[in-house]
């Protein structure tokens, strides 16, 4: 049986090996669970009879550019039946707290702002987005969550810091 280095496959560009697109299949999927929200908790707020109730919840984000650094965002989330169906709007408001935890460090250099997450919050047109800035002068993260329409923003946002120590200056991306 050949090996799996020696394999191409006739779709794959420039004669790629399989093993070379297998790779780079692992190191997406890797990048995107990275992103990935991690559910710390949640609490009902309205009792429905049909469908879920009404909740708010938390989840965690590892930031996917800063080690030590993890950002908990609470955001109400639509019970009932639509909800339970993946049919209902989400509201627009969100809280955002990033905190330091563990010892900070680049792995590379990053953008001065960037989006760290999305997330569908309505069946087309609403996402819950967290954004990262770098304040250069002083030396922090600064991390910014909103929700948007394709339509028209929304003027609903939090926003939370997190200062790295002076002996670690931010790398950006020239």
């Amino acid at each position: 049986m050949p090996s799996l280095s020696r394999l191409s496959c006739a779709f794959l560009p420039h004669g790629r090996s399989a093993a070379t697109a297998l790779a780079a299949l692992v190191t997406t999927l890797v990048a995107a669970t990275r992103a990935a929200a991690q559910p710390v908790g949640e609490v009902d707020t309205v009792f429905k009879l049909l469908g879920p109730d009404h909740r708010i919840v938390v989840e965690a984000y590892d930031d996917p550019g800063v080690r030590g650094v993890t950002c908990y965002v609470s955001r109400a989330k639509t019970g009932g039946i639509k909800g339970g169906l993946g049919l209902a709007e989400d509201k627009a408001e969100a809280s955002i707290a990033c905190r330091q935890t563990g010892p900070i460090a680049f792995p590379k250099p990053i953008a001065a702002q960037e989006e760290m997450y999305s997330e569908r919050i309505s069946l087309v047109f609403k996402k819950l987005r967290v954004v990262r800035m770098v304040d250069a002068p002083l030396n922090t993260l600064v991390y910014l969550t909103y929700s948007d329409r394709v339509i028209e923003g929304s003027p609903q946002n939090s926003v939370t810091a997190v200062p790295v120590d002076r002996n670690t200056p931010i790398p950006l991306k020239p």
